[in-house]
């Protein structure tokens, strides 16, 4: 066989096996686009994933917070102060989805899809800047959210220390914990407000709902037209067309609507001022069509 001839073989073998792949792909994307387009995939909360859909979906999660939360410094190891509050911070925001010692999550907890796994073992499956991780940013699609943007860091870290106690603790212990929690949670001290963060701001409107009726110039979410659109906000010359519009008063409306307007269907989501001047200030900056 010549080296021409074999040169020209391999050439049509080559091409061949990239038609091949090219048509094998070609069908994939069509049979996925006939599922999708089709709604064959049940999304009901009643039927469950399949189990290896499961699977890959929680090693995706594992190695994604291992590899973001790799370069994380975590603290020298907390006192008794902290640990209590860890403890406050865990029933007032973990125990309902998570339970905790002898203690069961409440109803709506307990049939959600995926269900929220118990942390009383937490610390043996994750590492310490793990948990701060999956804590701070939350995790996509699951239910659990991201807590950085309502704690500050210190009680990040003292949720997480108190993590790392939830498996030494007998349900006896975890009551008696708790009880000592409250009057310590009591004595913690409010810090001063810093100036508004646009950045945070848009990072917040995500934490309150507030997609789920507005549309958010660079915050993604559904095509909704419950509450008016917020593009172009600092245009506007009113708030609720009765407040002069300035970033105080668009604060105040943010926090207590209907302590404006009576009749506004706006509800109170109880957001803090810092919170309420940090969207503010990003509602304010932010023009149509922005993806800052």
């Amino acid at each position: 066989m010549t080296r021409p001839f074999r040169s020209h073989a391999l050439r049509v073998a080559s091409a061949s096996a990239l038609a091949a792949v090219l048509g094998a792909g070609a069908v994939a994307a069509l049979a996925g686009y006939a599922v999708f387009r089709g709604g064959w995939y049940d999304v009901a909360a009643t039927r469950q994933h399949f189990q290896f859909v499961h699977t890959l979906l929680e090693r995706a999660m594992q190695h994604s917070v291992a590899f973001h939360a790799r370069d994380i410094d975590v603290p020298r190891q907390p006192g008794e102060a902290a640990l209590l509050r860890g403890a406050h911070l865990y029933v007032r925001h973990c125990q309902q989805c998570h339970g905790g010692p002898g203690v069961a999550p409440l109803p709506f907890a307990q049939s959600m899809q995926p269900v929220p796994g118990p942390l009383v073992d937490a610390a043996r499956r994750w590492r310490p800047a793990e948990l701060y991780y999956i804590t701070r940013h939350g995790i996509k699609m699951s239910g659990m959210p991201a807590w950085g943007a309502r704690l500050a860091e210190p009680e990040l870290w003292a949720l997480v220390a108190f993590l790392g106690q939830l498996p030494h603790l007998t349900a006896d212990g975890y009551r008696g914990m708790l009880g000592a929690a409250a009057p310590a949670a009591a004595t913690a001290s409010a810090a001063p407000l810093p100036p508004p963060d646009r950045v945070r701001g848009r990072l917040v409107l995500t934490q309150y709902a507030c997609q789920s009726c507005h549309l958010i110039p660079g915050v993604t979410g559904p095509a909704t037209y419950v509450g008016p659109p917020l593009y172009d906000l600092a245009r506007r010359s009113h708030l609720a067309g009765l407040l002069p519009n300035t970033a105080d008063n668009l604060a105040r409306w943010i926090r207590a609507p209907q302590a404006v307007h009576a009749q506004t269907t706006m509800p109170t989501l109880g957001v803090s001022e810092r919170d309420a001047r940090d969207m503010a200030a990003y509602l304010l900056t932010t023009r149509q069509g922005s993806h800052q």
